[in-house]
């Protein structure tokens, strides 16, 4: 067995500070690097939707912040971003691979283009108290890299466990190639005590305990979305969950731009400063200590996303969610919008569609939040809406194609001639023409010839993504 209760050297000699006092009072050791806008855009992507599972934690039960609310994201600093509450800090190494790169698949890729070699060094520079995590869109293939993954949630079991953190037997010559690695890709910074550069060197053991330390308190977190879905994909799992949460009845999308856009500018140190461009006067005085913790996070305020912030960005949106819709408006792609088209129906009957179906899901949400007879009327109506689409879809109408238009026609006209008091109370044709286009989205109805919908979605998003980049 390889012990490592606690980590040795020249660590217990650092100043006696928190994770998070840490952070932002040591200097980075050294520069991360260039980032490109694409590598910016996930990277700042990946931070809001931190910072969103933080501000969900952070409402609770009663929906707003509290008033002692510390928790906050330090951008590019350090790691690509740095998740802090009270004193604990945890460093986040976010790394984008293409698809065609494939999983990781050995340890040393992972401590190189994993960035986890970075990591133990950012790590070991703050003291070796905050955790640690690789956010990457790679999975970790079998064999080697997995059985890595497994080393470290057994390390990590042991440290939440209070036990003294020990690689069992067969998990040790995982354990020496992360090691190995570590001093290969982290040559040019690694700490003195591991060179002995005018200090006592630890030992090869020493070091392996450091290691395995630093394991315990590190996250894979794997197969997160590329960059290439952001743009489709992010508002529903992201932004969703905080606007059904606190209940509002928004484009997730406005709420995502808001929260992402907020992280774009932090993560490039763009934010306010409470001193604004004012110059430092009389700040250097005699007698002048050295600046704390508190004073030195005030000076990376530029980089700090709170959850005041994201409150703020949140309401915002949510006051006003069309100043935060796409700019380039996507092409509307549910099931619902590829059938309309596919059908020929206008760019502006689609658009009024999806927003009827919208306000029909608002209806049912609504009713069916406290009325226990809600149900049993919306399966009745479900009923006469698959009527209404049987009597109106003839032989007659498909014999000219494309038909949808006709159908959508059809359709407004059907609605139009129900009397109101036959039907649910709030109800009125034009939720009646939104359950209709619900029914559409669950493939019930039909705008033109069945055909495979979600390889025409792939189709439309493949030619979008073609076309954004060109």
């Amino acid at each position: 067995m390889l012990k490592a209760s606690q980590v040795g050297g020249a660590l217990s000699e650092e100043p006696e500070l928190t994770a998070a006092q840490l952070v932002v009072t040591v200097p980075q050791p050294d520069d991360s690097g260039a980032n490109t806008l694409d590598r910016y855009d996930w990277q700042a992507a990946m931070a809001a939707a931190d910072g969103l599972q933080l501000y969900l934690k952070s409402l609770g039960p009663a929906k707003r912040l509290g008033v002692d609310e510390d928790r906050r994201i330090l951008c590019e600093f350090h790691e690509d971003w740095v998740v802090i509450h009270g004193d604990d800090a945890e460093l986040v190494s976010g790394k984008h691979r293409e698809e065609s790169v494939g999983a990781f698949t050995t340890i040393n890729q992972l401590a190189d283009d994993g960035g986890i070699a970075h990591l133990f060094l950012r790590w070991r520079a703050l003291s070796a108290k905050p955790t640690c995590r690789v956010a990457t869109t790679a999975g970790l293939a079998a064999g080697e890299a997995q059985k890595f993954e497994a080393t470290i949630k057994a390390l990590r079991a042991q440290r939440l466990g209070g036990l003294a953190i020990q690689a069992p037997t067969e998990e040790i010559s995982y354990l020496k190639k992360m090691h190995g690695a570590i001093r290969v890709y982290g040559a040019k910074h690694l700490p003195k005590s591991w060179t002995g550069d005018g200090v006592p060197a630890l030992s090869e053991n020493e070091q392996l305990s450091e290691t395995a330390h630093f394991l315990s308190m590190l996250t894979l977190q794997t197969e997160e979305i590329r960059r290439s879905h952001l743009f489709y994909a992010a508002p529903s799992m992201y932004a969703k969950p905080i606007v059904e949460h606190l209940g509002y009845d928004v484009p997730p999308e406005s709420v995502w731009n808001a929260v992402h856009g907020l992280f774009r500018t932090r993560m490039r140190a763009a934010g306010p400063r409470p001193e604004g461009a004012l110059p430092p006067v009389l700040a250097y005085m005699n007698g002048t200590g050295l600046p704390g913790p508190a004073e030195n996070e005030r000076s990376l305020s530029a980089r700090i996303v709170t959850m005041q912030d994201i409150d703020l960005a949140v309401m915002t949106a949510v006051a006003n969610p069309s100043a935060y819709e796409s700019l380039s408006s996507p092409m509307h792609m549910s099931r619902a919008a590829v059938k309309m088209r596919k059908g020929e129906c206008s760019p502006n009957s689609i658009a009024r569609g999806e927003q009827l179906r919208k306000d029909y899901h608002g209806y049912w949400r609504s009713r069916m939040s406290g009325d226990p007879s809600a149900m049993a009327e919306r399966v009745s109506l479900r009923r006469l809406l698959l009527r209404i689409s049987d009597k109106n879809d003839t032989p007659e109408l498909r014999a000219a194609a494309p038909w949808g238009a006709k159908l959508w026609l059809k359709f407004q006209d059907a609605t139009d001639e129900i009397a109101v008091a036959k039907l649910p109370v709030g109800m009125d044709s034009d939720l009646l023409l939104g359950g209709l286009v619900d029914l559409t989205n669950a493939c019930q109805i039909w705008f033109s010839d069945e055909f495979d919908v979600a390889a025409e979605i792939d189709r439309v998003r493949d030619r979008n993504n073609g076309s954004a980049t060109q």
